[in-house]
């Protein structure tokens, strides 16, 4: 009789938990059902600015790359080695899933609002897409050919690779429409939605003139027809002054501060240290940035390690503290590469307006003041001879690209197409490169597996999926 109680009252008990209704467990409470536009803006325009901003070298490796950064320890990315941690793989996903999916989906909530005055949501679409174009720019910019008109579309499980000139040219166009649709009488996203402007349609105007400008210029070498178009007609409406500056500011407070002081600071790390190229010609120029740019070492002193080498870290400069504080903002469009942008445009012969000089020293002045420096500082610099662009050293491209590449400090990515697009710097090769000079990065390795004929089609069309594979721009 024992026997059969205890069997009797475990088939009670399922017998009444039977009756509950378990329903509720499918519920994701700590994930929303639906989450705002404006909100998918915003995480977009985070994501992107994070992985721009980011030393992390599972992440962001550029700053070695274009030798502004050394390493005291781990020498592999700084070799040239993006396979250890997979660096391709980490830079499209981010891009693709996380800002242009969000960018998307906003746009689509946008469309579908029926309660947005038509102005309003036209600058809204406008808005978003110039993001979007942000983003393609910076994918076949690195990677070549990409999924582009069938990419994150879900009935097409196997998305073909675009052709990278043909993206460019239609990334151009885009900006074109959007420029058009803004109206600056109208409003756009809220101040507490828009990161970057502030609810200020008028700037976000000049950032895509600006982003139009960028994206024909990269073209000049292969195209020049279309850089002067693209040039020319955003020269009067792009950025002209620091107050128009694409900032992505960060705060004081976790969990939105600058990533640069989330590794560094509170990471703890130690071994990003100056890279030799860098240092000496900050030093050898009187650079009124240096101290901004870092601190000295423990010895009191300036100095740059070699990158690819074994660096002590205790005898080299780091980086300063403008640039690992928690609020530091992230720079994705400013007045300093418009004027630089606007020197190469008179060199190249194209119709915009002042002259080289005066746009090389705007842009050189801008940064010094930027970083802190005073116009004093910023004129003593200009007036050295190896600085003056009368009588600095080389072409035009060696006295753009250089200086270019010196205010480009903590912008690697940028830093690392314009030594690609000028040839300017010439960098030492890190000491045990694992290839030459990296021109692109390799495709994600998950596109290998997971749309293996369209990625094998692609590697074929760029020359070879390798990291010296010149992009279609990239001519000299």
């Amino acid at each position: 009789m024992k026997k059969i109680f205890l069997v009797f009252v475990p088939l009670l008990l399922l017998a009444s938990a039977c009756t509950e209704d378990i329903s509720q467990l499918n519920i994701e409470t700590k994930r929303p059902a639906a989450v705002p536009a404006p909100t998918l803006f915003s995480n977009a325009v985070k994501t992107i600015s994070g992985s721009l901003a980011s030393p992390s070298v599972n992440t962001n490796v550029f700053r070695f790359t274009v030798s502004h950064w050394a390493m005291s320890t781990y020498q592999d990315e700084a070799q040239y080695d993006f396979a250890t941690r997979n660096i391709p793989q980490g830079w499209w996903t981010s891009m693709y899933r996380d800002v242009i999916a969000d960018l998307r989906e906003s746009a689509k909530l946008i469309n579908a609002d029926a309660s947005l005055v038509p102005a309003e949501k036209a600058n809204k679409l406008a808005i978003i897409d110039i993001m979007e174009v942000y983003t393609y720019s910076i994918l076949v910019n690195t990677f070549g050919n990409i999924p582009y008109s069938e990419s994150l579309n879900p009935a097409i499980l196997f998305p073909k690779y675009d052709d990278a000139k043909t993206i460019s040219t239609d990334l151009i166009n885009r900006l074109n429409a959007d420029i058009t649709k803004i109206n600056t009488s109208a409003a756009g996203f809220a101040s507490g939605e828009d990161l970057i402007y502030k609810g200020s349609v008028a700037k976000w105007l000049k950032f895509a003139n600006t982003l139009r400008m960028k994206i024909g210029m990269v073209q000049a070498d292969v195209d020049a027809s279309v850089a002067k178009s693209a040039v020319e007609a955003s020269d009067a409406g792009a950025i002209s002054a620091a107050a128009d500056n694409g900032l992505f500011t960060y705060m004081a407070a976790s969990p939105n501060q600058n990533p640069l002081y989330v590794d560094i600071v509170l990471g703890g790390r130690s071994d990003y240290i100056a890279a030799k190229d860098l240092m000496d010609k900050l030093l050898g120029w009187n650079d009124p940035r240096t101290s901004a740019y870092f601190t000295p070492n423990n010895a009191g002193v300036y100095a740059g390690g070699i990158v690819g080498k074994g660096n002590t870290y205790v005898d080299f400069s780091r980086a300063g503290t403008k640039i690992i504080d928690a609020s530091a903002p992230c720079v994705l469009a400013d007045y300093v590469e418009t004027e630089f942008l606007r020197a190469e445009a008179k060199e190249r012969g194209f119709n915009v307006a002042g002259t080289a000089e005066s746009h090389y020293n705007n842009a050189i002045r801008a940064s010094i003041i930027y970083w802190g420096g005073t116009t004093a500082d910023a004129d003593a610099y200009l007036a050295q001879p190896s600085v003056a662009y009368a009588t600095a050293a080389g072409d035009w491209k060696q006295k753009i690209g250089t200086q270019k590449w010196l205010a480009l400090y903590n912008r690697p990515y940028e830093g690392w197409v314009e030594i690609r697009r000028l040839d300017q710097p010439k960098i030492a090769a890190p000491v045990g490169a694992k290839s030459g000079f990296p021109t692109r990065l390799t495709y994600a390795a998950n596109e290998q597996t997971l749309n293996g004929a369209n990625y094998t089609a692609a590697a074929s069309a760029i020359g070879g999926d390798v990291v010296t594979t010149k992009l279609y721009w990239d001519k000299f």
